[in-house]
């Protein structure tokens, strides 16, 4: 199908409204499992339904849609799946604001971002569309908590947890920024709660062995996971309270060799112990003080390696078990309840931020192993033997390790332990828009999970938001009171709602089989399409989500559902969209609506731009004037191949490779060479900024081709030379600009569409050159070039390399000593003095 205007100027709005048509209408992006075709799941990750989409997410879905264009005509089997992360607090803060239902409100959005998604020409299979909010999706969760609930996955517990006063629920530590929620920026407060829990600890170690077998994954993404996984090897002991017999400190150290250099030891200020350790009222008031201080940091700012550390110094006196000596006693921010046992031993002579909390607070430095010579003024963490260290003096670190547990263990006071950072996954939140938790409660028989027949747990419409603290659920009488799954008495279902992030842990195995009805999963679809080949999406992310993701995709393969151990091949981290040196953000005033963009220039121009200004992991500062520019190189491709529209139709083939002239031939290569830079571009590192530049370059080869050719060649060969070079143009740009690719391809006189035509391929004798350039280098610099034929041996162009008159020119007070030859790229002269 084409257009039949014709203008100067690209007439986007006809042609983006038709050719989107054409794919809405014919289902073009529509896919099936097809075990006789390679797969490629290439997929970003799907939005909250917020109302509109922003630049960030027009940068990450015109990646994605790239990588799926290409894939698709590189033969390969593409599921280019999208759906909303639908659950969240936004909808039920709007609906508090604004008096609209979080459901209504939702659906309205997500029929707004659709309409949006399809007008940028997002290639998507949206017959396999899924809302996280819809009960055929999230019933199947709630059976998986049911079995995790079984098998002791998941659990109850109350805890201390980062409580938001404004949006009144629970946060994750990663949702807590410098002491504030992440969503509204208010002060976060701790708070204890009962919730319910996800055992991740149970695949803690799993989680990081594998970290080490994703080659696909940025460095930064699995390092930062590694972090927050935490693994720590070492040994965990009594530590004695002077006068207090009935207390002692269980410790955690990675280093026990160090313990004769216990110079103090430190608990956390939220440790059980500590209202045992206080002398009298006055410590009292300065603890709680200190605790109330402490508290308002998220565990990310305690844990910084760049800020200061404080504490409080405890009147209480800890005995160091292998000197036998007295050491204070501290709190401090730096140590966490969570990790270890809640309490370290400080030896400052062998951990830097021991030594800056004892240089601060006068406490002693004992080195308890060798330095190299000259080594002052810091603690020492490298090699070497013990010193100072009584028993364990001349072993080497690793011998006195061993030997310190030994020693703990003969004395009944300790033993080797491993810990990890990573903490059970808090699933609990106190909010009406989420997926219910199928737990019901019964005087009789206890708490128990709902029975999978009667699942879905649906969340009722009828509900009063009110803002307060606490589950709206629990004023909602008719979904509270129930039977109980056991004896049919008498029962109540829990009112605390899933995390999204659990929605969000699975969603990319429910678009192999969106209408599967017999299970969670069907085995086959999933068997075919996962892995995920290609996942996209933002750093921010590189904790929260995509280790929960790995962790359900876990328990979904050891519960039988799924034959696979991870979810994501290779992921790809796009950068921020930055704009008057800040992330776009309504709160900044800086935010460019996309919608407005598409009116004003066409979503091929916003596409092409968004993958031009900057590598897809760079963040990529907006310039309204690089979107001008996009719009002016689409407009100079459309006159060009319009202007030739008639010449081109009548040719159809093109002379044999010894028929062109040395014109051609030139030309020719160019052609073939950007052929080869697009795609070694597009497949190896994803530079779609490069390979738009190479593309830019052939159109700029193809407008000097014009004038140039008229005279210097045949009708035939021009004609044949611009055919293949204006197909392959659009071929190219396909990808990067889909409705002017398939608009141009059309009017050229082709029936098929361009993206099914197979991506071009570089002739290799299109690519041989004839000449090619050498650089001379007199002693490492550039005294000249050469052009010597293609293939010719080393001494011919060593002559000639030392015949040339610049090259004279240095060598005239020189002796020649050697000359290397690098052959098709230099020379490099090497002389004395005579």
């Amino acid at each position: 199908m084409s257009l039949q205007e014709s203008s100067d100027r690209y007439p986007f709005r006809e042609i983006e409204a038709t050719w989107q048509k054409v794919w809405e209408d014919t289902k073009a992006f529509k896919v099936a499992a097809d075990p006789a075709r390679p797969k490629f799941y290439c997929l970003e990750m799907f939005p909250y339904p917020s109302g509109r989409i922003h630049m960030g997410h027009v940068r990450n879905y015109a990646i994605g849609d790239v990588v799926a264009r290409y894939k698709t005509v590189r033969g390969f089997n593409v599921l280019h799946p999208m759906g909303w992360d639908a659950f969240g607090l936004p909808a039920e803060n709007s609906a508090i604001e604004h008096g609209v239902h979080p459901a209504v409100w939702t659906y309205e959005n997500i029929e707004y971002m659709r309409a949006q998604l399809k007008k940028m020409g997002c290639s998507y299979d949206w017959d396999r569309e899924l809302a996280t909010c819809d009960p055929e999706y999230y019933k199947w969760e709630q059976q998986i908590f049911v079995r995790m609930f079984e098998r002791g996955l998941a659990y109850r517990k109350r805890s201390t947890v980062n409580w938001c006063p404004s949006c009144q629920t629970v946060l994750a530590n990663e949702q807590v920024e410098a002491g504030r929620c992440w969503r509204c920026e208010a002060e976060v407060v701790p708070k204890d709660v009962e919730g319910w829990f996800f055992k991740i600890t149970e695949y803690a170690e799993e989680l990081l062995a594998w970290c080490d077998r994703l080659p696909g994954w940025p460095e930064r993404v699995l390092t930062m996971q590694r972090n927050w996984i935490g693994k720590s090897e070492g040994a965990e002991f009594v530590l004695p309270v002077v006068g207090r017999p009935s207390v002692a400190i269980r410790v955690f150290t990675t280093r026990p060799d160090t313990s004769f250099g216990m110079t103090y030891a430190v608990l956390a200020p939220e440790h059980p112990l500590v209202d045992r350790l206080i002398t009298d009222e006055q410590e009292r008031a300065a603890v709680q003080a200190f605790s109330a201080e402490v508290a308002r940091q998220s565990e990310i700012e305690r844990l910084a390696a760049d800020r200061p550390k404080r504490g409080l110094r405890l009147r209480a006196r800890g005995l160091n078990p292998f000197t036998e000596g007295e050491i204070p006693l501290f709190l401090a921010d730096y140590v966490l309840m969570g990790y270890g046992t809640g309490a370290i031993m400080a030896v400052p002579g062998e951990d830097q931020r021991d030594w800056d909390f004892a240089e601060e607070h006068s406490l002693p430095i004992i080195p308890t192993v060798e330095r190299p010579p000259g080594w002052v003024g810091e603690a020492y963490t490298g090699d070497g033997i013990k010193i100072n260290s009584g028993f364990l003096n001349g072993l080497t670190i690793a011998e006195a390790k061993k030997k310190a547990i030994e020693w703990l263990a003969a004395k009944g006071i300790g033993e080797s332990r491993v810990h990890y950072r990573l903490r059970d996954w808090g699933i609990s939140r106190q909010r009406y828009w989420g997926a219910p938790i199928p737990i019901v409660y019964c005087d009789r028989c206890g708490m128990l999970p709902e029975r999978e027949e009667r699942l879905p747990v649906i969340l009722p419409r009828d509900v009063q938001l009110r803002g307060k603290g606490g589950s709206p659920l629990a004023d909602v009488v008719s979904f509270v009171n129930t039977t109980c799954p056991r004896c049919g008495g008498k029962g109540r279902r829990e009112t605390d709602t899933m995390d999204t992030f659990v929605e969000s842990s699975w969603y990319f195995l429910r678009y192999c089989c969106p209408t599967y009805a017999r299970g969670m999963l069907d085995p086959a679809a999933v068997g075919y399409w996962m892995p995920v080949d290609q996942y996209i999406g933002g750093i921010e992310h590189a904790v929260l989500h995509l280790l929960y993701s790995r962790f359900y995709t876990k328990v979904l393969r050891d519960l039988g559902l799924a034959k696979l151990d991870e979810p994501f091949v290779n992921l790809l981290t796009q950068g921020m969209v930055i704009k008057d040196g800040a992330k776009m953000s309504k709160s900044k005033g800086n935010v460019v609506d996309p919608d407005d963009l598409i009116r004003a220039f066409g979503a091929d121009t916003v596409r092409l731009f968004s993958l031009f200004a900057a590598p897809p992991e760079k963040d990529l500062d907006w310039n309204d004037r690089g979107v001008e520019g996009a719009s002016r190189f689409l407009n100079r491709v459309w006159r060009l191949v319009t202007a030739h529209l008639e010449e081109l139709k009548g040719v159809n083939a093109r002379p044999a490779i010894g028929e062109f002239s040395a014109e051609g031939r030139s030309f020719r290569r160019t052609v073939h060479e950007t052929i080869k830079r697009v795609t070694d571009d597009v497949e190896d590192e994803f530079h779609f900024n490069t390979a738009i530049s190479a593309i830019m370059e052939l159109v700029n080869a193809l407008y000097a081709f014009e004038p140039a050719s008229q005279d210097t060649m045949s009708r035939e060969e021009r004609g044949a030379l611009l055919r293949e070079a204006v197909e392959t143009l659009i071929l190219l740009l396909g990808p990067f600009a889909p409705h002017l690719a398939e608009e141009l391809w059309a009017r050229l006189g082709h029936t098929q569409r361009v993206f099914r035509q197979p991506w071009p391929q570089p002739d290799p004798r299109a690519l041989a050159r004839e000449e090619v350039l050498i650089v001379v280098q007199v002693d490492g610099k550039v005294r000249s070039r050469l052009t010597v034929e293609a293939g010719a041996g080393e001494e011919r162009i060593r002559d000639q390399a030392l015949a040339d008159r610049r090259v004279q020119d240095w060598l005239e007070r020189r002796k020649v000593e050697r000359v290397v030859v690098v052959p098709g790229r230099l020379v490099n002269i090497v002389t004395a003095a005579k």
